[in-house]
């Protein structure tokens, strides 16, 4: 059963999770590199965003 807010999870939990999502998402970039985009037109859109 998951917990109803991520503030009820430990750090021991959070780290997990992270790592799982980290890997999952490695996992299907490798198996799709065509749906990556480069770094400098994330930060670009990422400061467009903020501003």
């Amino acid at each position: 059963m998951q917990p109803a807010s991520l503030d009820e999870l430990s750090e021991e939990e959070h780290g997990r999770l992270w790592t799982e999502e980290a890997t999952r998402r490695d996992a299907e970039l490798d198996a799709d590199p065509s749906g990556g985009r480069p770094a400098e037109d994330v930060f670009r859109d990422a400061r467009a965003r903020i501003r």
